[in-house]
C-alpha cells in the first residue's frame, strides 16, 4: 500500500484548504487518518475515518473546522479544513491501517502505512 498525500499550501487566516491523500493497492477495509507534525513538535492526530466511514473522530483543536471524509471508489480520503489559524501550520501525513477490534485509533503508531506528508502553511 502507498499513499499520497497532496493539496497543501499556503493560505491567511481563517480561509480553507482541502487535503487528499490516494491510496495504490486495495484499502476498503482501512482505517484511515490525517496526523500533523510542526517544527519541533511530536506528530499529533487530527482525524480519523473508519472503513466504511462510519464513524469519525476529530482532534479537539479542530472540531467544527475540520471535516474528514473519504471515497472509497476512487481509494482517497480528503481532509476538508476551514477557519484556518496559525496553528495549524504543520506537515501533514495520511495514514493507513487494517481494520480491526480496536475502533478508534488516535496514536501514529496505529498505522502501518504513510503518506509523503504535505506543507500547510496558514499566515496570520
Amino acid at each position: 500500500v502507498q499513499l499520497q498525500a497532496s493539496g497543501g499550501g499556503l493560505v491567511q487566516a481563517g480561509g480553507s484548504l482541502r487535503l487528499s491523500c490516494t491510496a495504490s493497492g486495495r484499502t476498503l477495509s482501512y482505517t484511515k487518518a490525517w496526523f500533523r507534525q510542526a517544527p519541533g513538535k511530536e506528530r499529533e492526530f487530527v482525524a480519523q475515518i473508519t472503513w466504511n466511514a462510519g464513524s469519525t473522530y476529530y482532534a479537539d483543536s479542530v472540531k467544527g473546522r475540520f471535516t474528514i471524509s473519504r471515497d472509497n471508489a476512487e481509494n482517497t480520503v480528503y481532509l476538508q479544513m476551514s477557519d484556518l489559524k496559525p496553528d495549524d501550520t504543520a506537515v501533514y501525513y495520511c495514514g493507513a491501517t487494517r481494520r480491526g477490534t480496536v475502533i478508534y485509533r488516535p496514536a501514529s503508531r496505529q498505522y502501518n502505512y504513510w503518506g509523503q506528508g504535505t506543507q500547510v502553511t496558514v499566515s496570520s
